[in-house]
Formats: structure tokens, sequence, C-alpha cells
């Protein structure tokens, strides 16, 4: 629009030479001419919080200058096709559309000066094209209104999207937390604890015995403060991040439960491949829970881990010989007790698409078994 009213108004001004060079109005016209063309482009240079007002004084001194520049020079008229949009842009529509009307008057009045006789379109042209113009331009911002609409409305969608997404990060984040702190950390003071009971016990009648409880309890102290300090970090387990993977870091866990009444024993089967880490971190979580669990509550002698490598999947079975369980029983009563192993055990793998199966009858031991595919898509946590 500047463009235009630019080129209008040099196209009147160069007419307006042409036509009237010795004419008394000449500078008159010349500087109303200059000061239109510096008051139109003055617009872009508008920001800040007194833009609004001062929009508007432009607007009327543009329209007071185009006045008298049109009573000095009719020929000057046409430059109100551009002030159109810069009034339907300042001003309310009402307002803009009533200071459309009083331009197309003067535009009018101008012509009529012009023309020597009377032309019908004289009173045709000037107010279609106001008519268009107006049109065009309140369709436009009809439209522009609708798309800030609908941005805005795009734009709190994805603000309420993020938040949404930030609120259950949090909640995953603080099961992965509460699962990681209840399979090392607490299963270690459980231990622990159970240890420095027993050596107080035979403190007395059996001192190498309950020396032998404490140096295991600093023991699994000191590992249990390395996987804290791992954990905070949010590394690996402490027995992956030795680099022996899962099968070694398994066997060692065997070694440091067997002791007192119980006897862990490790086995392999099938050809190892490499596993993803979070699928290595996971069997070793239950691993710990599982044993802690038949130490704690099983009465069992003897317990085995079994790592299966099958062609699509990879299993790891945790069986006791102690006084078993009701499977059922365990998954949704005592919640209170002993925290939530079992089903912590299944939410991870159902994170990565595995399954928990559990055969258990009492006095008959129990089988704890964790299998994840190994081509199945892994959930996103």
């Amino acid at each position: 629009m500047n463009i235009a009213f630019i080129a209008l108004l040099a196209g009147a001004l160069l007419r307006y030479l042409i036509n009237h060079a010795d004419s008394p109005r000449l500078p008159w016209v010349v500087g109303l001419g200059i000061a239109l063309a510096v008051l139109q482009l003055a617009g872009h240079r508008l920001t800040g919080h007194t833009r609004r007002r001062a929009e508007l004084v432009r607007l009327g001194l543009v329209v007071g200058c185009w006045v008298v520049v049109v009573l000095l020079a009719p020929s000057f008229a046409w430059c109100a096709v551009p002030l159109i949009y810069t009034a339907l842009r300042a001003l309310p529509t009402r307002a803009a559309i009533a200071l459309v009307a009083v331009l197309c008057a003067l535009v009018m009045i101008a012509e009529w000066r012009l023309r020597d006789g009377v032309d019908p379109n004289l009173f045709l042209l000037p107010p279609a094209v106001a008519a268009l113009a107006t049109g065009v331009f309140l369709h436009m911002r009809r439209q522009a209104d609708r798309l800030q609409a609908l941005i805005d409305d795009l734009i709190r969608t994805r603000r309420e999207l993020a938040a949404t997404e930030r609120r259950e990060g949090t909640l995953a984040e603080r099961q992965r937390l509460s699962m990681e702190i209840h399979d090392t950390l607490a299963q270690s003071l459980s231990s622990q604890q159970m240890l420095l009971q027993a050596a107080e016990r035979t403190w007395d009648s059996e001192p190498a015995t309950a020396r032998g409880h404490v140096r295991t309890a600093e023991s699994i102290a000191e590992r249990s403060l390395a996987e804290a300090r791992r954990f905070v970090h949010d590394l690996a387990p402490a027995e992956l991040a030795e680099g022996g993977g899962l099968a070694e870091a398994l066997r060692a866990l065997a070694e440091r439960e067997t002791g007192g009444a119980l006897r862990v024993r490790f086995h392999l089967d099938g050809t190892p491949v490499p596993l993803p880490d979070r699928v290595q971190s996971a069997l070793l979580r239950i691993a710990q829970g599982g044993l802690a669990n038949v130490r704690e509550h099983s009465d069992a002698t003897a317990a085995a881990l079994t790592l299966s490598h099958l062609d699509d999947q990879v299993v790891l079975d945790i069986a006791d010989d102690g006084r078993g369980f009701v499977p059922e029983a365990a998954l949704g009563a005592l919640p209170g007790l002993r925290g939530h192993g079992l089903t912590a055990m299944r939410a991870r793998l159902r994170q990565l698409g595995g399954t928990l199966t559990i055969e258990s009858a009492p006095g008959e031991g129990s089988v704890l078994s964790a299998a994840i595919p190994l081509e199945t898509p892994l959930e996103q946590p």
C-alpha cells in the first residue's frame, strides 16, 4: 500500500508539474506532496505502547494534508485508495467506513472539478472502488483474525501437551526411582538389618560367626554405597558398569547371596547375545529382588538363577526349594509390608514388552520366570 501510495502521489505530482508549472500553488502542492510521502512512510517506524495513539495522529495528518492538496490540485484524488487501507487498519470498523465514505465523496468532487460535463461513471467508479477496497480489507482482516485464533489455540494446546508430557514424565520417573530404590537400596538395607540382628544374637556365644555377619553386612553396605553413587548419576547398575555383562553380574550376585543356610547357583543356557542396557538392568534388578524375597520369606536352603537365551527372547528363572506361596495372594496382598516387589517386577517387564510368570504352591517351592522378547519394539517409559 505504501508503494502504491507513493506511485500515485508521484504520478499526480508529475502531472501537476507538467500542466501547471507556472501556477502560484506549485510550492504548496510540492510541499504537501512531500509531507504526505513522509507521513505515510513514517508508519513503519511506530513501535511500543504509544503506537496506537501515534498511528491515529499520523492518520489525521495524512488525511488533512490530502484534503488540502486535493482542494489545490484535484488530480491527487486517487491517492485516496491507499489511504482507505490506512484508515481501515488504524480505526475501528464503523469509524473507518465513515472516513472511507468521506474520502469517496471528496474524490467524486475532485473528479467533477476536473471534468467539463457530467459523466455517470463519476458517481459509480469511486464508490465501487471504495466498496471493493473496503470489502477486500475486511475479508482479509477476518481471515487474519481466524488464523491468529487458530495459532493461539495451537500454541495453547502445545503448552498444555508439553505440561501433560512433563507430568507424565515426572510420574514415570518417580515410578522408576521407586523401583530402583526398592530393588537396590531397600533390599540392601534389609539384608544388612538381618545380618546385624544375627550378629547381635550370636555375639557372645559365637563371636567368629557374629564377626562374619558384620563383615558381610559391611560388604553389602560398600556395594550399596557404590550403587547409590551410580544411582544419583543415573548410571547403569554397579555390577553391569564393571563391564562383565549380565551373565557375570548374575554369577557374582549368586556368589554374594550364598551364605548361611542359603546356597545360590547360576546357570547359563543358550548362546549369549548382546542385550540392550535396559534389558540387562531390568533382569539384574529382578534377580536382586527375587533373591531378596527368597532369603527373607521362603526359608529356602537352595536357589538357582538361570539365564536362557532363546531364539526370540531372553528368560530369567529364579527357583527355590522354600515353603512356597499362593501367587495370586502374593501379587494382591500385603502391599504395605514389603513394598511392591512383584508388582515392580511386572512394571519393569511391561515397559520392555515382557511378562512375569510365577509357579508356586505351599510347601513346594517357587519358580519366578521373567521373559523379554528380543524383536518386539520396547515400550517407551
